[in-house]
């Protein structure tokens, strides 16, 4: 494979930056995630957000009706921001990196961040900073090439 062939590989900060995880009391609705992830991406100093949650599969996996489509009602497109995606999860959990380490951009960060869940959020939540997720690759991700 030539050099211009090679997939780009993914960068990482180099560092273990501070993470935000909500954790909601329900899953949410694919209507409610879409207003939570839009009123998060107007928050400064956001790295990046992953989100968690039940798996909504397309099709039945198991029994007399394998293969046919699932029609969940909560699987459908979202607009987040200026694009469209598919949420094929029933969220549950957010986990936001925040691109500084700085304790005053963090305390501004977090205070924007529960202003957007408050006011998204009906039904609670937990909110906690710390590091929940990789920030570089593992033993174990060599070992799957």
């Amino acid at each position: 494979m030539s050099p211009s062939n090679k997939p780009a590989k993914p960068t990482y900060a180099g560092k273990p930056l501070p993470e935000v995880r909500i954790f909601t009391n329900r899953l949410l609705s694919a209507d409610t995630t879409e207003k939570v992830l839009n009123e998060l991406i107007k928050v400064d100093h956001i790295r990046q957000m992953n989100i968690h949650g039940q798996f909504l599969p397309e099709k039945v996996k198991l029994g007399p009706h394998t293969g046919k489509p699932v029609n969940h009602p909560e699987r459908k497109v979202i607009k987040f921001g200026e694009q469209e995606i598919e949420l094929s999860n029933l969220v549950g959990q957010i986990f936001i990196e925040l691109d500084s380490e700085e304790e005053d951009v963090i305390d501004i960060a977090v205070e924007a961040i529960k202003k957007a869940c408050d006011s998204t959020i009906l039904h609670g939540y937990t909110l906690d900073v710390g590091r929940y997720s990789k920030y570089k690759p593992t033993l174990t991700d060599y070992m799957r090439c």
